[in-house]
């Protein structure tokens, strides 16, 4: 008897326990689902929002996420389009782009929206949403500020490209490598020594190359006139046939055409090493007065660099290669940084569009640091005008 009283109380304490562990309340279900098409996008994400459910933070407090279900039926199958965890009140059903993908989301087709509130084992369903559906918009409200900056900019740019057309004379910072390009060819010429002009291993379409075929164009009418030899050996051979071009137009411009060599533009090899063995021993024989390193440089910067000092060149270098610019720094006399390279074809080439974007650039960095300056004084004194001003939506 003992023995059939502990059996029948094991099997009661199993299924309290079992009775315990699997059922669970249900939860209450989110209300006031809305869905609406997703502003500043694409026209491709239709956005959920839902208050939340009852027990979501209180009540049973049994809420652990909320899946997405989505139907172009209000009676119709509904399928889940995503989890958003508990206490969140917002989803965006964002589509593919491409019509052959799955989940692609047509535009200007209606949509409708439940939500699910999930317990461990259990879940409870909302209404059906309004329908909704995604359509593209054609601007970003949250781009205004950018906006506005790109019209200032091209007012300013307009306004001194203007100027400079005009022939007013427009303030350019000096910078040292700048100011240096006619006394390093005027010391070739007093020394009756060459110039080498080296463009970089870029390729005709970068921009650093472009700016220093720019550069190119000013030094070659100034070797034109003070009749110095300028040699550029090209890594390239459209750069070679660039380059030739540059430098045959500035002679001309020079009133020089006669003065002009082509074979002294020519190319050396594509590779980079074997190019950078090459212009070496140019250096060693013809022991150039002068070295400019114009373009885009890589690993081979601090060698070509460093072999130039061997040969007691004045080395002036430029390139828009973050990587290389500490190297040139360290070996050369005068070293462009980064943008001074784009800075010394305007500065050089004296061209209106050039200077008139270079300025137009200096008022837009001023700008900027004012900007700046006022947005941190806005935020260290709390002034809510002036951070709602220069706050930018991304």
């Amino acid at each position: 008897m003992r023995k059939i009283t502990i059996s029948l109380l094991t099997i009661f304490l199993l299924t309290l326990f079992v009775n315990i562990s699997f059922s669970q309340e249900e939860p209450l279900p989110p209300s006031e689902v809305k869905a609406s098409d997703t502003p500043n996008d694409n026209g491709h994400s239709i956005t959920v929002t839902w208050k939340l459910s009852p027990d979501d933070g209180a009540g049973k407090k049994n809420v652990v996420a909320y899946e997405i279900l989505r139907s172009d039926n209000p009676e119709g199958e509904f399928e889940i389009r995503g989890v958003a965890p508990a206490g969140e009140s917002r989803f965006d059903d964002k589509g593919a782009k491409e019509k052959t993908d799955k989940n692609y989301l047509p535009g200007h087709k209606n949509f409708y929206y439940k939500v699910r509130a999930k317990a461990d084992k259990t879940f409870a369903e909302s209404e059906v949403s309004n329908p909704a559906f995604a359509y593209g918009q054609w601007y970003h409200t949250g781009k205004t500020t950018v906006l506005i900056g790109v019209i200032l900019f091209s007012a300013f740019a307009l306004y001194f490209i203007n100027l400079a057309r005009k022939g007013k004379k427009l303030f350019v910072r000096p910078l040292a490598g700048i100011e240096a390009v006619d006394e390093a060819i005027g010391r070739a010429t007093e020394m009756g020594k060459p110039i080498l002009y080296i463009i970089g291993l870029g390729s005709a379409d970068m921009i650093a190359t472009i700016a220093s075929f720019t550069i190119l164009s000013r030094v070659a009418k100034k070797t034109a006139e003070y009749q110095t030899p300028i040699l550029i050996p090209c890594y390239d051979s459209v750069v070679m046939a660039v380059a030739q071009e540059t430098v045959r137009a500035a002679y001309l411009e020079a009133g020089r055409p006669d003065s002009y060599k082509e074979e002294n533009i020519f190319f050396v090899t594509s590779m980079q090493f074997a190019y950078v063995a090459g212009v070496n021993g140019i250096m060693l024989r013809e022991r150039p007065a002068t070295n400019f390193y114009l373009g885009k440089f890589y690993a081979e910067s601090l060698i070509l660099a460093e072999t130039g000092s061997v040969a007691g060149s004045i080395q002036i270098s430029g390139t828009d290669e973050i990587a290389q610019i500490p190297f040139f720094i360290a070996a050369t006399d005068y070293t462009l940084i980064g943008e001074e390279l784009y800075a010394a074809s305007a500065y050089l080439g004296k061209e209106p569009v050039l200077l008139g974007t270079l300025k137009a650039q200096d008022w837009g960095k001023a700008l900027v640091i004012i900007s700046l300056i006022l947005g941190a004084l806005a935020a260290s004194f709390n002034f809510q005008f002036f951070l709602n001003l220069f706050r930018v939506q991304l």
